[in-house]
């Protein structure tokens, strides 16, 4: 990205996707990298400002993620957040130790508003706190700057090396001045113009892809999801007729949802593409059989795409770029990006066989956060519908079905979600919840139904708000509504005899069940 950048150093911490995330809402692009990224290739990538994420560990422990003091020395602006600041002063030659009172949750930050971090704040402020370490003596040349009841430095300065410590959170929602802060230091001290904007993304990656593919052939993995839509219609204004777009029904979608994404893509479409529908129901459902794990069938599917896909580009011809619709938090929990745990592979990222047979994945999104991708999607004149239908994982309905995957147990979950996602549009409510569906869990119960006994399965309704979907919060969906959702399931729905509700958030859970 030829523009001003900011660079997130992660050591590891759960919310370090989410500060890449405010930044990018200041207008400022931002990367995440391991802290094991060595100094040399931070300097050449000449960042305005670096931010140094939370972590598990304590910085004073030998075998602790650390950073060389080098990197407060570049001129660079660096803010560190938890164990960032608490690694800032560390290894500037401050003192971190055990805290006698830990602090977790929201808790009343007293600020200076003399610092530049705090210019618009207010003189107490609620912020999210999650540490057992605490800092007991700020390093030489700092001054404090923030504290609370219990926690001596939640902020400190050295203003003149432009380096700045933050003991709470200000990248969660919970931190309610969180991104007046986080303005403050990557738009005010750091000095970016804010130049990351979506129209120019779009220009910039169209013309990035024309320059790329050449005179190449190029195969789309179209899914006609929010994701590979967007992708594809950035790939056709960029080449044209060099794209062909794959459209796997491997069986796995929602209910009618294979005749829909031909409708629209397919050779009686607005967008005037290459367009293969491939009929692989079989074939997955073959290669599932039996297995229960959900990372073996991420992986299964993964790479069944990927096999599927080289089938169709040697009937093309030489097809030298493959097109994915993977986006940064796929990268994120697939754990390709900085030291964030393996949450879940992606079949388009974590699940990807070894040997592909292109000469170059190209991803167009893989730096955009699902809200941003939407903004891409409007930019690029793909209707409103497309733009913000239901997000849907690409591994479809095996994700959303615990245990062995069969084509009843398919229909089963496809017939229920039709029914979930019905009553939530005629409820209104298809706007104001970000994402919802129904799943179809691995436990049978006992049931009566027309005084007789059943023994069928149970299926779970699932319901999230999110901003970004690194985290979200389980929506609160009327109970009449809920009602006639279990009412309509158990009745219209062959083999399910009771309904359940999610109320998990993410974290501890994750939007999908697998």
């Amino acid at each position: 990205m030829n523009q001003e950048k900011v660079i997130v150093i992660d050591f590891g911490g759960q919310y370090n996707q989410l500060v890449a995330r405010r930044v990018r809402e200041c207008n400022v692009y931002c990367e995440i990298y391991s802290y094991k990224t060595d100094i040399e290739q931070i300097k050449a990538m000449n960042p305005k400002g670096i931010i140094l994420t939370g972590g598990p560990n304590s910085c004073y422990e030998a075998d602790s993620p650390t950073y060389t003091s080098e990197l407060f020395d570049l001129g660079i602006p660096v803010l560190g957040l938890c164990y960032g600041a608490q690694l800032m002063v560390h290894v500037l030659g401050g003192k971190v130790e055990k805290a006698p009172v830990r602090e977790y949750g929201k808790t009343e930050v007293y600020v200076d508003k003399t610092s530049p971090l705090f210019d618009d704040v207010s003189e107490t402020t609620i912020c999210w706190m999650s540490h057992f370490d605490y800092i007991s003596k700020a390093a030489d040349g700092f001054r404090i700057v923030a504290h609370t009841a219990d926690c001596p430095v939640a902020a400190a300065e050295n203003d003149a090396k432009k380096l700045y410590a933050i003991q709470f959170h200000p990248e969660v929602l919970h931190t309610k001045e969180g991104s007046k802060m986080l303005y403050n230091f990557v738009r005010g001290i750091c000095g970016c113009a804010g130049t990351w904007r979506m129209d120019s993304f779009v220009e910039n990656s169209i013309k990035e892809i024309r320059e790329k593919v050449g005179g190449g052939k190029v195969l789309c993995a179209l899914s006609g999801g929010v994701d590979s839509s967007v992708a594809a219609v950035m790939l056709a204004k960029a080449i044209g007729g060099q794209l062909t777009c794959v459209f796997v029904d491997h069986g796995l979608l929602r209910k009618n949802e294979g005749d829909e994404v031909e409708e629209v893509f397919g050779p009686n479409g607005p967008y005037e593409l290459n367009f293969i529908r491939v009929n692989a129901q079989e074939r997955f459902y073959s290669k599932l059989a039996g297995v229960t794990e959900p990372e073996r069938k991420r992986k299964i599917i993964g790479e069944e795409f990927i096999r599927v896909f080289e089938e169709e580009a040697k009937k093309i011809g030489a097809v030298d770029f493959l097109v994915q619709g993977t986006i940064y938090p796929d990268v994120v929990e697939s754990g390709l990006g900085g030291e964030s745990a393996v949450i879940k592979s992606h079949h388009n990222v974590g699940g990807l066989p070894d040997c592909v047979d292109f000469k170059e994945i190209i991803e167009p999104l893989r730096n955009l956060f699902k809200d941003e991708v939407r903004k891409a999607g409007l930019e690029l004149g793909i209707p409103e519908k497309l733009v913000f239908r239901q997000p849907f994982p690409g591994p479809g309905l095996g994700i959303r079905i615990i245990g062995e995957v069969t084509a009843e147990k398919v229909r089963i979950v496809q017939d229920a979600d039709a029914i979930y996602r019905e009553e939530i549009a005629k409820a209104g409510l298809d706007k104001s919840i970000g994402q919802y569906f129904a799943a179809l869990t691995n436990m049978r119960s006992v049931g009566v139904m027309g005084d007789e006994r059943t023994y069928d399965y149970a299926v779970a309704l699932r319901a999230v708000n999110t901003v970004d979907f690194m985290t979200a919060e389980a929506a609160e969906v009327p109970f009449g509504v809920l009602q006639r959702v279990m009412s309509r399931i158990i009745n219209e729905v062959r083999g399910v005899n009771r309904v359940m509700y999610d109320l998990t958030s993410k974290p501890p859970g994750t939007i999908e069940f697998e």
